[in-house]
């Protein structure tokens, strides 16, 4: 079934499939590094030594970041989840994206995507990835270097919610209809001290209201 056919992103049966599947990969990865952490720990106190804390520590240190880190990534798929539920998904050819840092972006960034403006389809707005973790993906398939077949794996991108605002980034599934790679974007044009609000950007009070239903804290308008 095209995906584009429901009215919520979140009623798409391979969507949902995809969005448990990526969970549970996090969730795995959460566990392991944490059964990392008490397994160096155990190794230096019986089996080394304080000996050889100069040795362990470090991977230490390293396997409680991961650990860490995995409880931002599975906070960001259930920021993910809510703007699934509330935008359809469009399937778009040839996006423009880059690596690039733009000037009229506020704040961190690690690569965008532009979208047209639904209230004016002949402006583009960029969403960025405003966090580094989980981006390394696409960033090797964005690169200017990155080879064809590299790039064709991007060359149709699934989106789900206003660039005005927020949104969730895929790409196209191999054997089928469903999105991989869910990322989250971010519209950082005006936030963070920028001049442009959603105003600017033709959003309606309907508009506004759906993309607090999305997770928009607040929709600035």
């Amino acid at each position: 079934m095209n995906p584009t056919d429901h009215p919520v992103a979140w009623e798409h049966s391979l969507t949902r499939r995809a969005w448990f599947k990526q969970l549970a990969m996090n969730a795995f990865a959460l566990v392991a590094w944490i059964a990392a952490w008490f397994a160096l720990l155990a190794v230096l106190s019986v089996f080394l030594g304080p000996g050889y804390a100069v040795v362990v520590v470090p991977f230490l240190v390293y396997s409680f970041y991961r650990a860490f880190l995995q409880l931002f990534i599975i906070s960001a798929l259930f920021r993910m989840r809510r703007v699934l539920r509330v935008y359809p998904w469009q399937l778009s050819h040839d996006v423009p994206y880059g690596l690039a840092k733009r000037t009229d972006v506020v704040g961190r960034q690690f690569g965008w995507f532009e979208f047209p403006n639904p209230a004016r389809s002949e402006e583009r707005l960029p969403m960025v990835f405003s966090r580094h973790w989980g981006v390394g993906w696409w960033s090797r398939r964005m690169a200017p270097r990155a080879t064809p077949d590299l790039k064709a794996q991007i060359g149709v991108v699934w989106f789900a919610g206003d660039p005005r605002f927020i949104g969730v980034l895929a790409a196209s599934g191999s054997g089928g209809p469903m999105p991989r790679r869910l990322r989250f974007l971010r519209q950082q044009m005006g936030s963070d001290g920028g001049s442009r609000t959603v105003v600017d950007w033709g959003a309606t009070t309907e508009d506004i209201a759906r993309g607090r239903r999305a997770g928009v804290r607040p929709a600035r308008s």
